[in-house]
């Protein structure tokens, strides 16, 4: 069972494991050093920043990583993702995932998927505002993005947008699922 908590202080020397693992750190350009960590992650495991880190636990033991916020939040971003998409497809319901499995040896076994699609099903309850999730990826991560398609979402854009990792490059598709309607409502 795929379950989830908020990350802690405590975690961080977890995390600095799973930034530091090769299939991580490829797209993923963090510090690993204790203070490059805490500061990364510190504001948000604090409360100080208005997003969510989730520690993804499997059957309770630590899986992954999945960071949830409202792009309206981040207006930076907003506007880099409303060049590629237009504004209309960025409002201020929008939400967005980024995610990491830092075990490498549960990679590949289906877990992104699942871990994904528990995201989204949380973020509808969570937020209720939420309208939509959006979720580039770089082009060249192709697991990432077969994930996110396994995991129900659609791909809807491509465009140039900065990479979190230099080795990623600037070329990313931009997938989205949107609320479903609820029952009763008319689609």
């Amino acid at each position: 069972m795929i379950t989830w908590r908020r990350v802690t202080e405590d975690d961080f020397p977890l995390l600095r494991r799973w930034l530091a693992q090769p299939h991580v750190a490829r797209w993923w350009n963090h510090d690993t050093s204790a203070e490059g960590v805490a500061r990364d992650f510190g504001p948000v495991a604090r409360g100080e920043e208005p997003a969510e880190d989730l520690l993804v636990l499997l059957d309770g033991r630590p899986l992954g990583l999945v960071q949830r916020c409202r792009i309206a939040d981040h207006p930076e971003y907003r506007a880099e993702l409303a060049a590629v998409l237009g504004a209309a497809e960025v409002t201020g319901g929008t939400m967005t995932l980024d995610y990491l499995i830092g075990d490498p040896t549960q990679v590949g076994r289906g877990y992104g998927p699942r871990m994904i699609r528990a995201a989204v099903r949380a973020t509808w309850r969570d937020h209720p505002y939420a309208t939509a999730v959006l979720v580039p990826v770089p082009v060249a991560n192709r697991a990432s993005w077969r994930a996110l398609e396994k995991a129900g979402l659609g791909r809807v854009a491509e465009g140039e947008l900065e990479p979190d990792s230099p080795a990623a490059g600037r070329a990313h598709y931009i997938y989205r699922v949107a609320r479903p309607a609820e029952p009763g409502e008319d689609g």
